[in-house]
C-alpha cells in the first residue's frame, strides 16, 4: 500500500489524522459525556485528548526514528514471539474497530436514508460502506494520498457546517452535569480514543519525509479533529437528548450534508483501520502482501459487521486501553528510558516484560472500579513503566533465545 519509497509531508500527515479523527465513533463518544454537561465534558475532552494525544505522539517518534511498523517495535521489549501475540491482539482490535465503524456508519446512514429516501435497510448500507472501503484499499498509495486529501478537504466543509449549526443552539453552553458520570471517567473515554491507535502510529510516521513535520502534524491533526468531533458529539448529545449518532444528525435537519458527513468519515477512519490490520498481519507473515491482506481484513470486518450484534462499546473502549496502555508503558520505558532502540535478533520472548505488562492489564480494571480523577490509562502507565523500571535488572535474564 505505502512503501518505504512514498515520503508523506507533514501536512498529508495532518490530513491523513485528521481524516481519520472525523469519525461517527468520536462523536459517539462525545455523546456519552453529556452527564458531565458542556463545559466539564470540554475540559475532560481537551486534557484527555493532550494526554492521550502526548503518548501517542511519543509512540509516533520510535517509528520515525527507527523505521518500525508500530507493531514490530513492540520486538525490542518483547520479542518476536510476543510482538506475534500483540500483533494477533492488535488484528483484532482492528477488525473489531472495522467491524463497529462499518455497523455505526450503516445505522447512522440508514437513520438518514429513511427521512431522506424512505429506503430502510441497514444491511444494504453497510455493505455499501464496506465497499467503499475496500476501493479506497485497492487503488494503492497514490491513489490514497490524492483522495484522502480530497476527502479531508471535503470533510473538513461538511464539519465546519455541523459546527455552525450545532453550537447555534446557545442552550447546549449553559447545560450542567447530572452526576450520572464523574471526571475521571469522562477523561478515560477521552484518553482511550487517542491510545486506540497507538499500535498504528508509526505505520505512518515511518514515512514521514521531515520527522519533526511529520509528528507535529499527525499530533495537531488528530488533537484537533479529535477534539473537535468529541465537542460536537457532546453538544449534539445535549441538544437532541440522545447520543445515537442517527437521532442526532437527525435532530440537526442537515439532510443530504449529514449523509456526506457518515459516509466520507466511516470511510477514511475504517480504511486505515483495515489496512493498519494488513500491516500488523506482515509482521507474523512478512511474506504476504499488504494491500491484499487490508483487502481481506476490510471484508472480515463487514462480515462481522452484519453478523455479529456489535454492543458494550465502552467495555470495547477499554479491553483497548487495558493492554496497550501497559503494553506501550513498556516499549516508551524501554526507548526512552533505557535507550533500547535496537531489535535483538536472537530475542525470542522476553518473560519478564510479558510479566509486568500482565500486571499493568490487572491494574488497569482495578483502577476502572477505583474511578480515579485522572482516569485510569494515565496512572497504569505509569505504574507500569515503574515497576519495569524496578524490576528490569532483576528480570534481565528471563527470556527465551534463539541459538
Amino acid at each position: 500500500m505505502i512503501e518505504n519509497k512514498v515520503g508523506l509531508s507533514g501536512f498529508a500527515l495532518l490530513a491523513l489524522w485528521f481524516g481519520a479523527a472525523i469519525s461517527l465513533a468520536e462523536i459517539f463518544t462525545g455523546g456519552l459525556l453529556a452527564p458531565l454537561g458542556f463545559m466539564d465534558g470540554l475540559k475532560a475532552i481537551l486534557l484527555g485528548h493532550l494526554i492521550g494525544g502526548t503518548i501517542l505522539l511519543l509512540g509516533g517518534y520510535i517509528g520515525a526514528q527507527s523505521k518500525l511498523p508500530a507493531i514490530m517495535s513492540t520486538r525490542i521489549s518483547f520479542g518476536s514471539y510476543g510482538s506475534y501475540l500483540f500483533s494477533l491482539l492488535n488484528v483484532l482490535q482492528l477488525i473489531g474497530w472495522t467491524a463497529v465503524m462499518i455497523i455505526s456508519g450503516g445505522r447512522a446512514a440508514n437513520e438518514l436514508g429513511k427521512a431522506l429516501f424512505g429506503f430502510d435497510n441497514i444491511t444494504i448500507w453497510s455493505v455499501g460502506i464496506g465497499s467503499l472501503i475496500c476501493l479506497w484499499i485497492l487503488l494503492g498509495k497514490e491513489g490514497f494520498k490524492k483522495l484522502n486529501v480530497i476527502a479531508v478537504v471535503l470533510l473538513f466543509a461538511l464539519t465546519l457546517l455541523l459546527c455552525g449549526v450545532v453550537f447555534e443552539q446557545s442552550s447546549v453552553f449553559s447545560s450542567v452535569g447530572t452526576g450520572e458520570m464523574s471526571f475521571g471517567s469522562a477523561l478515560e473515554l477521552s484518553v482511550i480514543m487517542p491510545l486506540s491507535w497507538l499500535p498504528l502510529i508509526s505505520d505512518y510516521t515511518r514515512f514521514a519525509q521531515n520527522k519533526k513535520s511529520g509528528l507535529m502534524g499527525s499530533f495537531l491533526g488528530y488533537f484537533i479533529g479529535s477534539s473537535l468531533m468529541y465537542t460536537i458529539g457532546l453538544a449534539i448529545a445535549l441538544y437532541a437528548k440522545d447520543a445515537d449518532v442517527g437521532t442526532m444528525m437527525l435532530a440537526l435537519n442537515l439532510g443530504f450534508f449529514a449523509l456526506g458527513i457518515v459516509l466520507l468519515s466511516t470511510v477514511t477512519t475504517t480504511f486505515l483501520d483495515a489496512y493498519s490490520a494488513g500491516v500488523t498481519f506482515l509482521n507474523v507473515f512478512p511474506q504476504m502482501n499488504e494491500k491484499k491482506v487490508a483487502f481481506i481484513m476490510a471484508i472480515i470486518g463487514l462480515v462481522v459487521a452484519i453478523f455479529t450484534p456489535i454492543e458494550q462499546y465502552e467495555n470495547f473502549l477499554y479491553a483497548i486501553g487495558s493492554v496497550f496502555g501497559p503494553l506501550f508503558a513498556i516499549v516508551l520505558t524501554d526507548y526512552f528510558f533505557f535507550n533500547k532502540i535496537h531489535i535483538e535478533p536472537t530475542l525470542r520472548l522476553h518473560v519478564g516484560s510479558f510479566v509486568v505488562w500482565a500486571v499493568g492489564v490487572g491494574l488497569y480494571y482495578q483502577f476502572i472500579t477505583l474511578d480515579f480523577f485522572f482516569g485510569s490509562t494515565l496512572p497504569v502507565m505509569a505504574m507500569t513503566s515503574i515497576l519495569f523500571i524496578m524490576t528490569k535488572k532483576v528480570m534481565s535474564s528471563w527470556k527465551l533465545e534463539s541459538k
